[in-house]
């Protein structure tokens, strides 16, 4: 056994997200997201689950604060959510939604976590979406206007800002298959919403910085290691463009200005208009990393999706979810990252649906978990130690919530939820993450 010592300062935290676990979707004036409406409507979501209440956080805000601190938790990476604040995603400001936000932060800091803010964590306002949602470019403007409404509210404690969480998901899969919210089947209106939120990136970023109180300002993408199926030079091409749609797409538009080249994609599909490439250009003060499993690609003869094609492997560990355990994928993201922008990384989130509940003495012993979270965080330590200014971690998640198309079906939390009772049990895993913060130190 080694030790593996993390650099003095690391940044230990949770992430989650406004509509997976506030609730209240509907009191103090909020209005009706893409994913209210998704849900609400029959045969999307397992069991019929919602997140109308989810965890109850934004009425219990202050016991999961008190979790957190009990955790040791340096930073809580939270989503603000843009119907609470604009209901109709634009017009009049709904200020009891910002006092929510406006306790959960003085909450967090009285305890002494950083709050690191997320602007958008997939839900739209229904009302923008009714309007062309992410295909309409006036939705970037709209965008734009809301962080620059709460970066004036919370700025002068939030010195931390993410854009967007995983803008590949909310686009390309959203719009492309309609498997989730807001349930479209277009690929042209796919590849549009792809270059609206490139836009919204850069009008955000300045729109953050002219506020003059941020310190950081940065965007969570949704980050796979990118393999190919085999060492064939046309597996191998395959894998970069993978790579290259699925990770660096966002990140490369708002660094540099620019799309990577990819068959099949070009700036009239875009739909981009005059002027729209030098507006998307805002570089970021670091880069974050979600990252799981990995996926493997081949070849794609038939020239459809971009010429790749997902291959499933067979016989290899997955979490309770279905996804594959690979914890090199994550090193080699964060190299890829690093290599290519040289940008400060966090790793926004990582972590596993391991879905144990308690034990007769109202234990929850998620080994899994522990060897998950080890395995991952030994190959961030080896990204560290190779060069990468890698700053800080966060579990996803800290509380088990509504996800998604699974309702509450997959576990992810550090803390047990007893939805219907809502009780918190920290679990196994939740007592070694707090070890693991107090020593700065992992075993390997």
């Amino acid at each position: 056994m080694s030790v593996l010592q993390f650099p003095n300062g690391f940044d230990w935290g949770c992430a989650a997200s406004a509509y997976q676990t506030e609730g209240a979707w509907d009191e103090d004036g909020r209005g009706e997201s893409i994913w209210d409406r998704f849900c609400h409507e029959p045969g999307h979501i397992k069991n019929g689950d919602t997140g109308d209440i989810a965890c109850d956080q934004y009425h219990r805000y202050r016991e999961d604060v008190a979790l957190m601190k009990d955790l040791g938790l340096k930073t809580y990476r939270f989503s603000v959510s843009w119907p609470r604040v604009f209901p109709q995603g634009r017009g009049a400001i709904n200020e009891k939604g910002l006092d929510f936000y406006d306790r959960l932060v003085d909450e967090l800091l009285a305890a002494g976590i950083s709050p690191l803010a997320n602007l958008y964590h997939f839900d739209l306002p229904q009302a923008l979406e009714d309007e062309g949602g992410w295909t309409n470019h006036r939705t970037a403007h709209h965008f734009a206007d809301y962080c620059a409404a709460v970066v004036d509210r919370l700025g002068d404690r939030v010195k931390r800002w993410i854009i967007f969480n995983e803008p590949f998901i909310f686009t390309w899969l959203a719009y492309s298959t309609g498997a989730i919210a807001p349930g479209v089947r277009d690929s042209v209106l796919a590849l549009r919403s792809m270059h609206v939120v490139s836009l919204a990136q850069g009008l955000a970023a300045r729109a953050i910085r002219d506020r003059g109180s941020a310190e950081q300002v940065g965007i969570a993408f949704s980050m796979h290691g990118a393999y190919p199926e085999t060492e064939s030079e046309e597996d191998k091409a395959a894998a970069e463009r993978a790579h290259r749609l699925g990770n660096a797409w966002f990140l490369e538009s708002v660094q540099n200005g620019r799309y990577p080249e990819i068959p099949g994609i070009d700036e009239k599909k875009l739909g981009v208009q005059p002027g729209d490439l030098e507006l998307i250009k805002a570089p970021l003060d670091f880069a974050g990393v979600n990252l799981y499993t990995r996926m493997v690609v081949a070849n794609n003869l038939s020239g459809e999706n971009f010429r790749v094609r997902m291959v499933v492997v067979r016989d290899v560990e997955r979490t309770d979810n279905g996804w594959e355990v690979y914890p090199e994928a994550i090193h080699q993201a964060i190299m890829r990252t690093w290599n290519d922008y040289r940008l400060p990384i966090w790793v926004t989130e990582n972590g596993c649906a391991i879905n144990d509940g308690p034990d007769s003495g109202g234990n929850v012993n998620d080994d899994r978990r522990i060897s998950y979270l080890q395995r991952y965080l030994a190959q961030v330590g080896r990204a560290i130690n190779e060069g990468a200014d890698v700053r800080g971690y966060h579990v996803w998640t800290l509380l088990d919530n509504f996800e998604w198309l699974e309702g509450y079906g997959q576990r992810f939390g550090l803390v047990y939820v007893d939805f219907p009772a809502q009780r918190r049990i920290i679990k196994k895993s939740g007592h070694w993450y707090r070890d693991l913060i107090a020593a700065n130190r992992l075993e390997i």
